[in-house]
């Protein structure tokens, strides 16, 4: 159990019967009257978001959550399969339960959150930052230099992506993932 002083984003709740996480929160102070804490909060099982209010210091139940290091295997229509790196179990998990997509490759890691009395997959983590290849994007153009424009690039993921105009096919680049940003070449064509 814990109460509202506890809350921070991210935490699940245990609330009218179902995981809620913690999207935003904030705790409010009235002139007049007792404090209270305003949350958003999303259905882990649906997504649905709701609003709630909690009066200060009312105790919630919170749910225990474990992070497992697991590796993107393949994808087909019965969702992303992925394979647990320390059991070597697979499991397969809904594409909605995995945000930003589009920036894990096969073979590439995440985590998966789980909820650990009932082994229900919450959500998958991907790293902040990844390495993907370029695999389609226009020629650079001689004299592009890398404070000039940028151009949209497909990476090996399937992720479309803006990058500055020196970037060529077989490049491999860093992203941010949380902003769908380029960060830095790593490795060019060429040198593979």
């Amino acid at each position: 159990m814990a109460d509202t002083s506890d809350f921070r984003n991210g935490l699940v709740l245990v609330w009218k019967g179902d995981l809620w996480q913690i999207v935003e929160f904030l705790h409010v102070k009235p002139g007049k009257g007792g404090a209270f804490v305003r949350t958003k909060l999303k259905n882990v099982r649906t997504g649905q978001v709701v609003d709630n209010t909690f009066r200060a210091g009312e105790r919630v139940e919170t749910a225990r959550i474990e992070r497992r290091p697991h590796q993107f295997l393949y994808e087909d229509e019965l969702g992303l399969h992925f394979m647990n790196l320390e059991t070597y179990e697979q499991i397969t998990i809904s594409p909605d339960l995995v945000p930003r997509r589009g920036f894990l490759k096969e073979g590439g890691e995440a985590d998966v959150l789980v909820h650990a009395e009932t082994e229900t997959p919450i959500t998958v983590e991907i790293p902040k930052h990844v390495e993907l290849r370029v695999v389609e994007t226009e020629p650079g153009v001689r004299g592009d230099t890398a404070t000039g424009g940028s151009k949209p690039a497909k990476l090996e993921s399937g992720a479309v992506i803006q990058v500055p105009l020196f970037i060529n096919e077989g490049d491999v680049v860093r992203v941010n993932t949380e902003t769908g940003e380029y960060i830095t070449r790593v490795a060019t064509a060429e040198a593979g």
